[in-house]
């Protein structure tokens, strides 16, 4: 195995040059993902209030003190920028889930409904975002579409194990309870940004007991 041992004058055993670093590199990159970051939140704030269209690159340069070319050094679009935000706030959302080796689906969806009232942020923009993409030219409209068709075939079939098990009631389609799943969270969330005295969490546990759960197994018989 060739060494890669650098001798006094920054070459090799060999003689060949060895490219070093130049000194402040590491903290210019540094600086530059600090700042990236710093958009992206900024980003998050401006597309949750005004939605994707009429959030501004302008306003979210302005927000950290750039101007719009300064902020496309960082990010070359406006839809690079989108996308970045929304990837990480599907990670936000993913981590607040948990494992799904250690979780239910039903416990999952709990602790995301529980995660999005601490959130607001990351609340708005899903709302305001999700409903702009319904037109069929949005930029979002394919991946919304996809995420919410794989998410309740996802659903679904947990559902339908956790149906054969006898956890949940046996009358109802466990296709239809995934998309109902669904549909629950998105308004449970409209509502609470319009009225934060909403509880979020209580609300869908009520619908889980009432629709979902078979009472003779919630009673403990």
């Amino acid at each position: 195995m060739e060494r890669a041992d650098a001798g006094a004058g920054g070459t090799q055993a060999d003689g060949a040059s060895v490219v070093r670093p130049a000194r402040g590199t590491r903290g210019s990159y540094a600086k530059g993902q600090a700042k990236r970051q710093e958009i992206v939140d900024a980003a998050l704030v401006v597309f949750g209030r005004h939605g994707f269209h009429s959030g501004s690159l302008r306003e979210i340069a302005k927000r950290v003190n750039l101007t719009p070319a300064g902020l496309m050094h960082h990010f070359a679009s406006k839809e690079e920028l989108f996308t970045e935000v929304l990837r990480q706030r599907d990670a936000r959302v993913q981590a607040a889930a948990g494992d799904v080796s250690e979780f239910t689906l039903l416990e999952q969806v709990r602790k995301v409904v529980a995660y999005n009232q601490t959130t607001r942020g990351l609340t708005s923009l899903y709302t305001v975002i999700s409903a702009e993409a319904t037109d069929t030219e949005h930029p979002a409209h394919e991946d919304f579409a996809r995420r919410y068709a794989e998410s309740a075939a996802s659903a679904s079939d947990v559902l339908a194990d956790a149906q054969r098990d006898g956890l949940i009631r046996s009358d109802i389609d466990t296709a239809h309870a995934a998309r109902l799943i669904s549909a629950v969270m998105d308004g449970l969330q409209q509502q609470w940004l319009l009225d934060d005295s909403v509880d979020m969490t209580a609300l869908f546990d009520e619908f889980v007991r009432g629709y979902l759960l078979d009472p003779r197994v919630d009673s403990g018989h």
